[in-house]
């Protein structure tokens, strides 16, 4: 049986975006299959940057990609977590 996959909204705000950004890029990339949106937002008047994920994934897929991010000197994480009922169906066509 397949776990039941979630959907997080996921903010991070990466200090020294010029050194850091690598290493969230790479912690990024390995969960790419899950992000279903990346945004960033970089602050020119200080060294920093946002990036927001919307993902779909497990918790615990999630929580080890958090876990990851979180052990990022510089780097903070905070995030919403909207749980999927079994009865939610994307797009589901219900034809008579």
């Amino acid at each position: 049986m397949q776990k039941e996959k979630d959907i997080f909204v996921v903010g991070l705000m990466v200090d020294e975006r010029g050194t850091k950004a690598p290493d969230v890029q790479q912690v990024i990339t390995r969960y790419g299959s899950h992000i279903l949106c990346r945004n960033g937002i970089p602050s020119p008047s200080r060294d920093r940057g946002i990036i927001t994920l919307t993902m779909e994934a497990t918790e615990e897929e999630y929580r080890k990609m958090e876990q990851e991010l979180k052990e990022l000197h510089g780097v903070t994480v905070d995030s919403i977590h909207f749980r999927q009922p079994e009865s939610f169906q994307v797009c589901q066509n219900n034809q008579a």
